[in-house]
């Protein structure tokens, strides 16, 4: 069901895409929502919904939340995946574990604001130097965001150990900039760190969930959303938003850098391009 929704995005009006957008970030809440309820979250007209379901085949949206519903309503695999059960075939594990994924990524279009982003690349153009906190699956998006931004020959560096983290945030300054990313934005010992980077001047963006403490104490916060239950399951679809939000900010500053940035990753790939073994591709795609 959430991919037949990503599917018929292109052929939706605006209004109805924005309906498909709030389904996708958010389809359990959806399910039960008023018509009301979706139309104000959406930014649309009520008729507006009722207009998306029958744009999908379905005469209106009881008959749409019973299919939505039914494609998300089961409990699934404790620790393993909240849509997916031992009897389940590949078929059924590529469809869903593909569908939610690309769902989550298209609604968090819902949630990520231009705004927000722009402050974000600007705080980050202007930055010394860049570090980049994360523990557990956040922490390889950090190490993932300190590969990236480091290319772009700006003083980076990814921190993963709670403790080093808050000895770093004891020297950075108003020059720096940290970037924190946590799914749930409520360890302690991250958010001291940040707490301490902030008395030393230095500016902060959040990559979490808005309203968490992180993102109450961050300068700049980018709000990432999903439906996973992550006190019962390994993060998979939070740590593909987080790992999309940081390809966004390497690009807007790559844009912002212009040509600068285009010279700096030249050089990159031109250092390990010896390094790579030549071989006849067109030879290799015929055999």
């Amino acid at each position: 069901m959430l991919s037949k929704i990503s599917e018929s995005l292109t052929d939706l009006s605006g209004a109805e895409r924005k309906v498909a957008e709030s389904a996708l970030a958010e389809p359990k809440w959806f399910v039960h929502a008023a018509v009301a309820e979706i139309a104000e979250r959406a930014s649309v007209s009520q008729p507006t919904v009722i207009r998306f379901c029958r744009s999908l085949g379905y005469k209106g949206l009881p008959e749409f939340k019973l299919a939505l519903s039914a494609s998300i309503g089961h409990e699934g695999m404790p620790y393993v995946h909240e849509e997916l059960n031992a009897d389940d075939d590949m078929a059924s594990v590529v469809e869903k574990v593909l569908s939610n994924a690309a769902a989550s990524i298209l609604g968090a279009r819902r949630f990520l604001k231009e705004t927000e982003l722009e402050t974000a690349i600007a705080m980050l153009t202007h930055a010394r130097r860049i570090e980049f906190y994360g523990v557990g699956n956040s922490g390889i998006v950090a190490q993932d965001a300190q590969h990236k931004f480091f290319r772009f020959g700006i003083s980076t560096v990814a921190y993963v150990d709670t403790h080093i983290q808050l000895m770093a945030a004891s020297v950075l300054s108003n020059h720096d900039v940290l970037v924190v990313i946590s799914n749930s934005g409520s360890s302690i010992e991250l958010l001291d760190a940040v707490s301490i980077a902030k008395e030393n001047g230095a500016a902060v963006i959040a990559i979490t969930r808005s309203g968490s403490p992180l993102a109450q104490l961050a300068d700049c916060v980018l709000s990432i959303a999903s439906q996973e239950n992550v006190e019962l399951y390994t993060p998979m679809v939070s740590r593909l938003l987080q790992l999309a939000v940081i390809d966004i900010l390497a690009i807007g500053l790559a844009l912002r850098l212009g040509e600068t940035a285009s010279l700096q990753l030249q050089k990159s790939k031109r250092s390990i391009h010896s390094k790579h073994l030549e071989y006849d591709k067109d030879k290799d795609s015929e055999s």
